[in-house]
């Protein structure tokens, strides 16, 4: 061990590299390199080209538009099968008892939390690409569209009194209530999947960027303070309106503050009891993960017992509390959507998509990397439009991926998405034969799954602490993203976080951080001269970087902290030098204005003609003022006035500017750049850019940058090269002013 770190050590010591060649400038490299030749193609050749079909590649987007197509042929049953088995029976027992829980979010009966449950898992094996999400009903878009829905359908849209003896007007109230609640649900996944497959044809998968992950995390945690008030009524057995739109959490927590003392205390109990329950499991998960073959699940285990103390106790007849209700056996024949609602829906459904897809994008990357398979972001978005639209027509409202039943699924096990398929059959089992044997099942045991569930997103706040550390820019997005979707609603909110994340990268651009290099002696690195005391800068010369490019919002400032960086202002130094050359042409004229008055007053003096002939032609050459002649009554000034009239300079020769950061340049950059190059020109600095890349050189040339004036010979490869190049260039000059 010891003989291997010595050898890395003398290799270290010992590693050096050395190149000669000349100082290249982009002219010279330019001069010496061969551009392939490329024949550039029509749009109708490119058209054609796209529109060409061979066996090959048809074959090619079948397997695309299809994966299945290309995994299950070479499924090994062997070795994947059993994992499978177990990973879908798992996750299937939450995928039942979340479905039913995430439905009351939904604000739709239970049972279409049953049939988003199935047909959308099952469609996901044949689109998807990735073998360890679980596709299905998740908390934050389920809240998404119980908002929209209350919103679209509020509790008071058909009038009838909470006290009402009578049981036919209520049923039919509700019914009339949930049905038109059901439609806005579907039409919002109708329409979100259509969205969604949209983007996924056009290529569109890199949307997903724009919702960082502070912003993710901060809007996920407002969802989850959503969820959880949502659910109190539902814990505590308590009626009350359902609210949606900006303030609906504070409205939500006053009507159940004001609602408190009518709480059912058996409801209450039977919540905590289940809560209880479900922690202690998830403890035991978590501690004896590696012990466990499966985890426990407590989730169906609590439906279980609490379905069955409830049907045994008759606690809806007897105790008042509320109940699932009927659960229709067997399928729905599929219906169209009702279209006229999507006018009012559509802005509601770009947000839905959009988090849906990123929700579901971010977990596949997650295991894809884990794993060591690759995801196609934008079949994914096709994966879920086909699930969604699809869906919509069997009364499925809009899923996406769970991140707690796809942490299941992928440490039970699961190595495709069969175990998704196996999921989705035990659903079914549930919705066509024993259904009806969950009527009995508490709403406060719904609630209590759903707020158990939100434990990891409330660990969230503890992103505030890692932020604070890490990025203050960070910080302020996922405050934002927090406070915005709590208080304006999650669409609103989303809206509001994403164009706040749009302005910090703005922000980022327009205040970047300026440096001046320096060498680190003998090698061709510069670094920052304030950061490192090993940095040197060479005399005369000063090297300039930003770490941003240069366009219309940061031009200004770039030129700003240029003259401050370099303490070279050259608008200054021309005013001075004009300031001086004024002050000093006064000074002349005063002198010679002094010096003819004394030629008259010696004219006037004299009583002979000739003598004041003589006298007055021997004045109008260089007569002697005071003893002094005119030209050195100038020359002759005190050093501080002396100094007061030179003409400043500049205490630089050249100046370099690192183009290494700069990814484009727009019209007004390229202006900006070329008024600094004229500028520094005049005051008798000369300006050089260096590692300008290839792209940017383009844009330059684009824009006309290139001139008489501006060539590309002002265009170094690096560095070092505009460096060596401003050292021979000063080197000539001061020889030829030697010569002089």
């Amino acid at each position: 061990m010891e003989h291997a770190q010595e050898q890395e050590a003398c290799l270290e010591q010992t590693q050096r590299y050395c190149v000669q060649r000349p100082i290249y400038n982009q002219e010279l490299l330019q001069g010496q390199l061969h551009r392939r030749q490329r024949t550039p193609q029509t749009l109708g050749q490119k058209i054609a080209h796209s529109w060409r079909c061979s066996s090959k590649k048809a074959k090619s987007h079948l397997y695309r538009f299809l994966p299945i197509l290309k995994w299950l042929p070479r499924y090994p049953v062997k070795e994947y099968l059993l994992g499978d088995i177990i990973s879908g029976i798992s996750t299937g027992v939450m995928q039942l008892p979340q479905g039913l829980a995430y439905a009351l979010l939904a604000a739709v009966p239970p049972v279409f939390g049953l049939y988003s449950s199935f047909y959308p898992v099952f469609l996901y094996t044949f689109f998807g690409t990735s073998k360890h999400i679980s596709i299905g009903t998740f908390a934050v878009v389920s809240m998404m569209v119980g908002g929209v829905a209350v919103r679209e359908v509020p509790d008071e849209i058909i009038s009838v009194d909470y006290n009402s003896t009578n049981v036919t007007d209520v049923l039919e109230y509700y019914s009339a209530r949930d049905t038109k609640r059901v439609q806005v649900a579907v039409v919002l996944a109708f329409l979100s999947g259509l969205i969604q497959l949209c983007l996924g044809f056009l290529r569109f998968g890199f949307v997903a960027i724009y919702l960082t992950e502070p912003l993710v995390r901060g809007f996920t945690t407002a969802a989850a303070v959503h969820v959880f008030t949502s659910q109190l009524k539902y814990f505590l057995g308590i009626k009350t309106s359902r609210y949606s739109g900006p303030l609906s959490v504070v409205y939500s927590i006053a009507a159940v503050l004001s609602k408190i003392t009518t709480t059912n205390i058996a409801a209450l109990i039977v919540g905590l009891t289940c809560i209880v329950l479900l922690l202690i499991g998830k403890e035991i998960n978590l501690r004896f993960k590696k012990k466990l073959p499966v985890p426990i699940p407590m989730e169906i285990i609590v439906v279980i017992i609490g379905t069955g103390v409830s049907a045994g106790m008759n606690l809806s007849e007897s105790y008042k509390v509320d109940v699932v209700g009927n659960i229709p056996q067997g399928l729905r024949a599929p219906a169209v959507p009702e279209i006229q609602l999507i006018p009012a829906l559509f802005v509601d459904a770009v947000a839905i998509a959009i988090v849906g897809f990123s929700m579901a994008v971010s977990m596949a990357k997650i295991f894809a990397l884990k794993h060591g398979y690759t995801i196609d972001g934008n079949q994914e978005l096709i994966a879920l439009g086909i699930c969604n639209s699809v869906g919509s027509f069997f009364q499925t409202f809009s899923i996406t991926c769970s991140m707690s039943r796809s942490l299941v699924q992928e440490s039970t096990g699961g190595r495709t998405q069969i175990a998704g398929t196996l999921s989705a059959i035990m659903v079914l089992l549930v919705i066509v034969a024993i259904g009806y044997l969950f009527e009995p099942l508490p709403q406060t045991v719904l609630a209590a799954i759903v707020m158990v569930n939100l434990k990891g997103m409330f660990k969230q706040f503890g992103d505030i602490m890692h932020f604070w550390r890490t990025s203050k820019i960070e910080l302020a997005i996922w405050v934002v993203a927090f406070v915005a979707s709590l208080f304006l609603g999650l669409d609103y909110g989303l809206l509001t976080a994403v164009t706040f994340a749009m302005i910090t990268v703005i922000y980022r651009t327009q205040s970047p951080q300026y440096r001046i290099l320096g060498q680190i002696p003998n090698t061709d690195i510069y670094c920052d001269v304030e950061e490192y005391e090993e940095v040197k800068e060479y005399p005369g010369i000063k090297i300039f970087q930003a770490n941003t490019s240069l366009y219309f919002a940061n031009s200004e400032s770039y030129t700003s902290a240029l003259k401050k960086k370099t303490g070279v202002d050259p608008g200054a130094l021309l005013a001075a030098r004009r300031k001086a050359q004024k002050r000093h042409a006064r000074e002349i004229k005063a002198a010679n204005e002094h010096r003819k008055k004394a030629v008259l007053k010696l004219v006037n003096s004299s009583t002979n003609d000739v003598e004041a002939s003589v006298k007055h032609e021997i004045a109008s050459d260089d007569l002697p003022v005071n003893g002094k002649f005119a030209d050195s009554s100038v020359q002759d000034i005190p050093p501080d006035e002396h100094e007061y009239f030179v003409e400043p300079k500049p205490n630089i020769h050249s100046l370099i500017l690192d183009f290494t950061p700069v990814n484009f340049v727009d019209s007004v950059g390229a202006k900006t750049l070329k008024s600094i190059i004229k500028e520094h020109k005049e005051v008798g600095v000369c300006v050089c850019i260096a590692s300008c890349s290839g792209p940017v050189m383009n844009e330059l040339t684009r824009l006309n940058f290139f001139d008489k004036s501006v060539t590309r010979e002002l265009l170094f490869h690096s560095i070092h090269d505009a460096v060596l190049a401003c050292q021979v260039k000063d080197g000539c000059a001061a020889q030829d002013d030697s010569n002089l």
